[in-house]
């Protein structure tokens, strides 16, 4: 996976409906090898001459009704506990050895980076939300032991498969049951979009596909923070 490609990456302004169309023709299996795990979450035209990696939407989504169990075993309802708060959501799970690790990666160290220039009140009220699409094997236990080595801050979240799923295609993140080959390894196919959700409207309003850098995300994160478009 080549994450510095994203820079010439070019900033898309389209209807949320299309992307909802669109985003669901494509997985991407982590782990598995070919065009297909590095196809794009949607291949859309774009306006070209900028070097964003954001896809700014100009019908935000509305924050899925999602209740799961996060990494205490506790319930978290998602739109109350982030209500008001700039928010970054991802579907994946952590036996991913490619994508999703990489992801998660990339905005733990762009949070890093801007909390060297911003105030730790501005960064305090972000919240990184990640909800497994293997919640079988993604206990609460498992996903907090791996989401301590990427960011003990991330909000780890599991549960029913049926209501990820649902909440993920509101979104127009496609994702299906986890499938086990002849040799026993079990694939998870998702969409790799980091959805992006305003504090000041609750709309997830901005897009991040899986080949955006630590420096697209450092770069966008203090507008982010403030419901600004990247």
């Amino acid at each position: 996976m080549n994450s510095t490609n994203s820079m010439n990456s070019t900033k898309k302004t389209y209807a949320a409906a299309a992307l909802l169309a669109l985003a669901a023709l494509t997985l991407s299996a982590c782990g598995s090898s070919g065009d297909a795990a590095n196809a794009p979450v949607a291949d859309v035209s774009a306006e070209s001459g900028t070097d964003k990696a954001a896809t700014v939407l100009d019908k935000p989504f509305e924050k899925p009704d999602l209740v799961l169990t996060d990494t205490q075993g506790k319930s978290y309802d998602f739109r109350k506990e982030t209500e008001g708060k700039p928010t970054l959501v991802y579907f994946g799970y952590t036996n991913c050895p490619d994508v999703c690790p990489l992801t998660m990666s990339n905005i733990a160290v762009a949070e890093k980076e801007v909390s060297k220039k911003l105030p730790t009140s501005e960064l305090a009220n972000l919240r990184v939300v990640f909800v497994t699409t293997d919640p079988e094997r993604d206990t609460p236990k498992a996903l907090g032991e791996w989401l301590r080595g990427i960011d003990p801050d991330v909000v780890g979240l599991t549960g029913d498969f049926d209501t990820i799923q649902a909440g993920a295609r509101t979104l127009g993140i496609s994702i299906d049951p986890p499938t086990k080959d002849k040799n026993g390894k079990v694939t998870s196919m998702h969409g790799t979009q980091v959805i992006a959700f305003s504090p000041k409207t609750d709309g997830g309003y901005v897009l991040y596909g899986e080949d955006a850098t630590v420096e697209d995300y450092a770069k966008d994160l203090p507008k982010l923070l403030k419901g600004e478009n990247p």
